[in-house]
């Protein structure tokens, strides 16, 4: 069974999630915005909002601080389970971009003297900010290597030729927000290790997480954040996973505190038992795709399951369907990375001759299609200049997204193209 054949299926996976097809400020909409922040679970809001009036802290000598260590251990649990990460730790930050920031620091600091950091231009400013930062505090050399500018991403034969022994930290993209591109990861992770078998690799998975496929035993590397507000939980806070080597490493924390601890201050309970609903829904899910019992199959068929439907939304936005012109067959219309890309993830960028993109992003905005402009700033500068773009029209899409929203993407893009040629 897949989900987008499957209507009841679809309108199942509707009703679990808040502001599905309307806004509390705006009214009725279609949301394609999930690149800045996917729609939140509505099990989520109701666990939030149950642990917020908490007021007893973990760890405390009472029922309620021993229930939230044991809630927050089984959050961890289930976190490793949706990242498939049987070792290493999983803790929770202010944010990705705090969390991408220590875990930098703390391998650039921590590796051996000498040597250089390693990345590439594909990577959000929060991982080449702290490269730029921490390397040169480091005295390690930060070489960002350049991405394809065609495709959109980035390879392990563009990582070979930047490799040299001494690598000492490298960093990795999983999917770029701006693009919507993802990469081979082991296959980049595995060509660093030929050459640098003992650098530090750290992964930027916060675009990437919300397609539910995340195996970190199969890469081999020793960070990896995300945000879960992106992966269908909320604002707030960060989940890291680092490697028992990375975990070694001297870092922030309390003196005489638990030894390898990461996290800093009391957590908050509520952040951790969100994820555990988060990983409760990719395994509902994956109960529905498939006959599995094991949960992490389930998450590994629901992670399919959201691939397939989500290529077929963007094959429709990008190709069209029945009468409606889709975005490749609109005159004078650039895709980013390309029309026939294997390595998109449910999301397109583009660029209009006869549009402004920040205008284009208001009209579809004020026609009920939520959408987002992307400048070429301190974000996504290192994607829209090298390609000659001021901005591009981000339309980023998520499983519970239908064909009928996309065609009423389609029908008001073809409403306002012809509105400007006439």
């Amino acid at each position: 069974m897949t989900i987008s054949d499957n209507s009841e299926l679809m309108a199942a996976i509707r009703d679990r999630f808040a502001h599905v097809d309307s806004c509390p400020f705006q009214g009725p909409r279609v949301f394609f915005e999930n690149a800045g922040g996917a729609l939140t679970l509505k099990s989520v809001v109701e666990t939030s909002t149950r642990f917020a009036a908490m007021p007893d802290n973990p760890g405390r000598a009472n029922p309620a601080g021993r229930a939230l260590v044991d809630l927050i251990g089984r959050a961890k649990e289930d976190v490793r389970l949706f990242f498939n990460a049987p070792d290493g730790d999983v803790f929770v930050g202010e944010s990705g971009t705090e969390l991408i920031f220590r875990l930098i620091s703390s391998a650039i600091l921590g590796a051996a003297e000498g040597g250089i950091v390693l990345g590439s231009s594909l990577e959000h400013p929060a991982t080449r900010s702290a490269c730029n930062r921490w390397a040169e505090i480091a005295g390690k050399p930060y070489v960002c290597l350049p991405h394809d500018d065609a495709t959109g991403t980035v390879t392990a034969e563009h990582y070979r030729a930047h490799l040299t022994p001494d690598v000492r930290v490298a960093t990795i993209l999983h999917t770029s927000p701006v693009t919507g591109m993802g990469v081979d990861l082991a296959g980049i992770a595995t060509a660093i290790r030929e050459v640098a078998p003992d650098a530090f690799i750290i992964v930027d998975g916060i675009q990437h997480a919300s397609h539910g496929q995340i195996d970190i035993a199969g890469y081999g590397i020793d960070g990896y954040v995300i945000s879960p507000y992106k992966v269908f939980s909320r604002h707030g806070y960060g989940i890291a996973w680092t490697s028992p080597r990375l975990n070694a490493l001297p870092h922030n924390a309390l003196m005489n505190g638990p030894e390898g601890n990461w996290e800093l201050g009391t957590r908050d309970a509520g952040s951790y038992a969100t994820m555990s609903d988060v990983v409760g829904y990719f395994r509902w899910l994956g109960q529905q795709v498939s006959d599995s019992d094991d949960p992490r199959e389930q998450i590994e068929a629901a992670g399919r399951a959201i691939h397939a439907h989500e290529k077929r939304l963007t094959d429709v936005m990008l190709n069209g369907k029945d009468n409606l012109r889709g975005l490749a067959e609109i005159p004078g219309v650039k895709i980013l990375g390309g029309v026939e890309n294997p390595a998109r993830e449910g999301l397109v960028s583009f660029a209009l001759d006869s549009w402004d993109s920040e205008d284009l992003v208001a009209a579809l905005n004020a026609q009920g299609i939520r959408t987002h402009v992307r400048k070429a700033d301190h974000y996504s500068g290192n994607i829209l200049d090298p390609l000659g773009m001021p901005a591009c029209v981000r339309v980023s899409m998520c499983h519970y997204n239908t064909e009928q929203e996309v065609a009423q993407f389609l029908s008001v893009m073809s409403q306002l193209v012809g509105e400007k040629a006439a």
